[in-house]
């Protein structure tokens, strides 16, 4: 099958949807291309016990997120609290302790390098431009080490270090010795401070959607209806000046434009005629995957709550570093959220289900007693394994990266434009980073769209 449109977009994610329907209601012709047989990307639901939707993707909003929550607004779509009452849980330097607020009880010496090392880091994060992080003051500086590194030299105490190895692969799914320093201060700056990035309330954690948060997605889909074409891989893109031909699974589409709205690794699969320019290519490369695997694990009740815990824990021993309180309004099916991240993630995924399952199991008992050994149910979702994922939450730069290869994140290359969380300044890795690259996006083709090309001949010059 061919297809003729003024711009075809490669992937029906968040940034993806967004940017066409934007350019439908500007008055072009848009078709989606999604490999998958369901739009959301890195967004999912899957059902409870008794039919309730639970996300095995990415689930979270909070204040700030002004794109996203616009969008929820404008969806008619509603939010509700994340369950944050009752004592927190930290393990961290071979303690343990249960608090309230948003610091856990360490040691005074530890709770002091702590409080000095996010001191640091915001100051630090406050002096990288979002829309450019390569143009910091320091960024050669900070670009050619770790955050590994950093955190060495900047940490004073094994406890205080620890707790940030805690929060960078809960954030990131990646540990500090995986991410450029550069990136890791861009990306708590897009954020507004490392506090917005770990808060519950107040932070990005405080709510989730009624629904869902793949129902953003559908909504959208539901508007662009037959401009959608799952199962669509694409394999090839050629392009020139004067357009693209997209190759997919079952069709060609010609267009005068192309948005690629995928994670860059996945960016990269593709076979582009001519090859993309250097810097562009070798930035994709440089690019990988955050590693997750997240369990929702489902009980009778919420029983951690009679014991006056919140659900919310964290730990530098235990393989599940993050857990959470799940679940729905109505407290029945009770759920509890964790996650394998980074390393742990990588260890986990080579255990077969069962031994994973106890490895899980294990580390909820531990955390809130032997009751947590019995679910009535156990979700499990390992984003590496997604074809058309290969990793969560987001992509990140590694070292020497964003300085020599940055200007190349966001900029058009021919009628090829690219968007999704990535490429965002403001909350990068997140759903609303994902909505403001859509914009982004439409708002760069929209001004190239002018009325003088329409119905030029939508094929490239080299394919004619």
């Amino acid at each position: 099958m061919e297809k003729s449109v003024d711009v075809v977009v490669i992937g029906a994610g968040i940034a993806g949807l967004l940017a066409a329907r934007d350019l439908t209601r500007g008055g072009a012709e848009v078709l989606v291309l999604e490999a998958r047989d369901r739009v959301g990307g890195r967004l999912l639901n899957q059902e409870l016990p008794g039919g309730a939707p639970i996300e095995v993707g990415g689930q979270w909003v909070g204040p700030g997120q002004d794109q996203i929550l616009g969008l929820i607004d404008e969806l008619v779509l509603t939010t509700f609290p994340t369950y944050d009452t009752g004592r927190h849980i930290a393990e961290i330097g071979g303690g343990r302790s249960e608090y309230v607020g948003r610091i856990p009880k360490l040691n005074p010496l530890a709770l002091a390098d702590f409080a000095q090392l996010q001191w640091r880091l915001d100051r630090l994060a406050r002096q990288v431009p979002t829309d450019a992080p390569w143009h910091a003051d320091r960024a050669a500086e900070l670009d050619a080490q770790t955050l590994a590194t950093w955190l060495q030299h900047a940490g004073r105490t094994t406890g205080g270090r620890s707790f940030l190895r805690v929060i960078t692969e809960a954030v990131f799914s990646a540990g500090p010795e995986d991410l450029s320093a550069l990136w890791a201060a861009f990306y708590i700056n897009a954020a507004g401070g490392l506090d917005a990035l770990i808060n519950t309330r107040g932070g990005a954690q405080q709510d989730r959607i009624v629904g869902g948060s793949q129902t953003i997605a559908l909504r959208l889909a539901e508007e662009l209806a037959d401009q959608i074409v799952l199962d669509a891989p694409v394999t090839d893109i050629d392009w020139d000046a004067t357009g693209v031909v997209v190759t997919a699974r079952g069709m060609t589409v010609r267009a005068r434009r192309a948005v690629v709205a995928v994670p860059p690794p996945l960016a990269a699969r593709i076979r582009y005629t001519p090859g993309l320019p250097g810097d562009r290519d070798q930035l994709i490369q440089r690019m990988p995957m955050g590693r997750v695997i997240k369990f929702n694990v489902v009980y009778d009740e919420p029983f951690w709550r009679r014991a006056g815990l919140s659900g919310q824990a964290n730990s530098d021993q235990r393989p599940l570093g993050t857990v959470f309180d799940n679940t729905l309004p109505g407290d029945s099916p009770a759920v509890l959220v964790g996650f394998l991240e980074g390393r742990h993630a990588d260890l986990g995924a080579r255990l077969d289900p069962a031994a994973r399952r106890a490895q899980v199991l294990d580390d909820l008992a531990g955390y809130f007693g032997p009751q947590a050994r019995n679910p009535i149910a156990f979700i499990e979702r390992d984003w590496a394994d997604e074809e058309y994922s290969r990793g969560c939450y987001g992509a990140f730069t590694t070292p020497g990266t964003l300085t020599r290869f940055g200007p190349a994140l966001r900029a058009p290359i021919g009628p090829l434009h690219w968007a999704g969380t990535e490429t965002a300044t403001r909350w990068a890795g997140y759903m609303d980073g994902a909505a403001e690259s859509g914009h982004r996006v439409a708002r760069e083709i929209g001004a190239r769209l002018a009325p003088a090309e329409a119905g030029r001949d939508h094929r490239p010059a080299a394919r004619r």
